[in-house]
């Protein structure tokens, strides 16, 4: 989810020359607030066992 928002966050926000970190600071903070007003949300394309299967060594079965 992290990579989805830092994708955002360049495409929306980062797509041009910044002058210095003030800017830069103000500009993400308004971009911060604007996107969690918007509640997005992510939707998943498969599930966890879908998950194990195309990363079994990611995602490790847990015995029970």
């Amino acid at each position: 989810m992290a990579e989805i928002e830092l994708s955002v966050l360049v495409r929306e926000c980062l797509d041009r020359r910044i002058p210095d970190k003030m800017t830069l600071a103000t500009e993400i903070a308004a971009w911060e607030l604007r996107r969690n007003q918007s509640d997005r949300t992510v939707d998943w394309q498969f599930t966890t066992a879908d998950a194990r299967i195309k990363l079994k060594r990611l995602y490790p079965s847990i015995i029970s």
